[in-house]
């Protein structure tokens, strides 16, 4: 299978570092059967995490954690790869993002183990339309 490339909304919270910060919106989200296509999570301070939500359907989301008084910000508008795990697709991709003249700002991948993977590339909002172009979108 080819690599599939689309648009995904990336919603983020920061989180003071306690026992049960993270689980109570993760479970929030399960609960209101929100299904996220990604989830990061990077420190960003002494005791904060700042947690990365890609939420499939991005209004049960919205209305999932208002109705729950959680703060998230966003969206931004994600990249997200995904497709068979085989040597070379990251270096394709940046390839086609360089001939546009776009350098991504972060990028995150993980394979699953069974011949997959996912990779989510963030790209500067006066880029997006460019690197959406690149990648055929």
């Amino acid at each position: 299978m080819a690599a599939r490339i689309r648009v995904v909304d990336h919603f983020h919270a920061t989180l003071r570092d306690e026992p049960g910060a993270a689980y109570r919106l993760l479970d929030a989200l399960a609960r209101n059967g929100v299904n996220l296509l990604a989830f990061t999570a990077v420190p960003v301070g002494a005791d904060l995490t700042q947690l990365g939500l890609f939420p499939e359907d991005s209004e049960l989301f919205r209305r999932t954690v208002a109705a729950a008084g959680l703060e998230v910000s966003g969206p931004d508008r994600v990249l997200l790869v995904q497709g068979d795990d085989e040597l070379g697709t990251a270096a394709g991709i940046h390839q086609r993002l360089d001939d546009a003249h776009v350098i991504p700002f972060a990028t995150t991948g993980v394979t699953d183990g069974r011949g997959g993977f996912g990779y989510l590339v963030y790209v500067r909002s006066q880029d997006f339309q460019r690197a959406a172009d690149a990648l055929g979108l």
